[in-house]
């Protein structure tokens, strides 16, 4: 463990992450430009942005699906790019990713039984009695009768029954990090309200971290502990999730909140108006990588990029001139009663 001792260090660790895709005619597109986080034991953290910003790169490179161009990511103090194969492949079962579609997620061969035995198979901790008690807990815990679902198929269950069906494939190796992404936007509403609290739920009850992508600000601020927003491949602010999202100090998160849909329809809307186009991420401007749609934009935003800095409250923030408004939170999925979880 490179004298790191895990009990102390962050369960995740990540530092000037770059992820670039090669493309058509040698050129190249950098979708994550020195991205930098850690998240602490029982924390989760949102990475939030438009589509394309770089979220699931990020995502895809934590769980070493993505080559990284440079940069570090270290599991509990251990660095991921130092490990051969079958030292990863030992590793893997202490970070599990949950999938944005949860019925494409899962084989449509295999019954719920083959899923969630699986992981236990490859990586050598199947034992018929144990691994049977295994599975029969797990799907307790995510709220699965396990008589009435283990013999059948993906097909034969709700969206909301097969990310339930997801979560306890990513729970059977008790992982200490999930890497969520985007994992109730193929749901409708009263069935995210149910896996959101779920996923609380799993937190408070195994002590889990968590990686949560999302471009939904409402269903973050029922989940995060802290809130990471990324602009073009690059985070632009970063803090307690109650300080970014009621009182935003960089323009880009104040513009997204703005666009949030109110449900209150005596509530004036504050939309914050952007300039322009979306920059090309083959052509980012000089400058902050914002300055092209940023209303307060000034010449000291074309001349450097501003790196982040930390300010009083503690958040960081890569902007010449941060500042804070008070905008009225995005609405919360209403949360549902306990006993309504498991129904």
């Amino acid at each position: 463990m490179n004298g790191i001792d895990p009990s102390t260090a962050p369960v995740l660790a990540v530092r000037d992450l770059e992820v670039v895709y090669p493309l058509a005619g040698r050129q190249a597109m950098r979708a994550v430009d020195r991205v930098g986080f850690e998240i602490a034991h029982g924390e989760t953290l949102a990475l939030v942005g438009e589509s394309g910003c770089g979220k699931s790169s990020v995502a895809k490179a934590v769980m070493q699906l993505a080559p990284l161009a440079g940069g570090a990511i270290a599991l509990e103090g251990q660095p991921l790019a130092r490990l051969d194969a079958r030292a990863l492949q030992r590793l893997r079962r202490r970070f599990q990713m949950i999938f944005q579609d949860p019925i494409s997620s899962l084989n449509p061969q295999r019954t719920v039984r083959e899923i969630l035995e699986f992981p236990l198979r490859v990586n050598g901790l199947f034992d018929p009695a144990a691994s049977a008690r295994r599975i029969r807990e797990t799907l307790e815990i995510v709220g699965l009768d396990s008589e009435s679902v283990l013999g059948r198929y993906p097909h034969e269950f709700s969206g909301g029954q097969c990310q339930r069906i997801s979560i306890a494939r990513a729970l059977i190796l008790e992982p200490v990090l999930l890497v969520c992404d985007e994992p109730v936007s193929a749901l409708d509403v009263s069935v995210r309200a149910q896996v959101l609290n779920l996923l609380n739920a799993l937190r408070g009850r195994l002590g889990l971290s968590m990686l949560f992508i999302s471009h939904d600000l409402a269903v973050v601020r029922n989940v995060a502990d802290r809130v990471a927003v990324m602009f073009l491949g690059a985070i632009c602010e970063i803090g307690p999730a109650r300080e970014v999202l009621e009182r935003p100090a960089h323009p880009y998160t104040a513009a997204l909140l703005s666009a949030v849909p109110r449900a209150d329809p005596g509530l004036q809307p504050r939309r914050i108006a952007l300039r322009g186009e979306m920059p090309s991420p083959m052509a980012l401007p000089a400058g902050c990588r914002f300055r092209t749609r940023c209303p307060g934009a000034q010449s000291a935003c074309a001349a450097a990029a501003p790196p982040l800095a930390r300010l009083p409250d503690g958040r960081e923030v890569a902007c010449h001139f941060p500042f804070s408004v008070a905008v009225p939170p995005p609405a919360a999925v209403a949360p549902l009663e306990p006993e309504e979880i498991t129904a």
